[in-house]
């Protein structure tokens, strides 16, 4: 995910899908420099965490690639 769709994600009202390594996750601030997030799993706002920005996947990216593998089957 790039910094600007981070930040756009962490200052809106409106919850947006973003996993991380699966897990659905909330974006608590973005750090522009290090190009980090500061993030905790929905289900433990006790564990925050920083991760790298390029790790974080916004739901509709993950359905991209799905429409992408049924458009364009691998051969087998």
């Amino acid at each position: 995910m790039n910094n600007q769709r981070a930040q756009e994600i962490a200052v809106s009202p409106v919850m947006v899908d973003v996993t991380y390594n699966g897990t659905p996750i909330y974006i608590q601030n973005v750090d522009e420099k290090n190009e980090t997030a500061r993030i905790y799993p929905l289900d433990q706002p006790e564990n925050e965490q920083s991760v790298p920005l390029s790790s974080l996947v916004e739901s509709s990216q993950m359905l991209a690639m799905e429409d992408i593998k049924m458009i364009c089957p691998l051969p087998e």
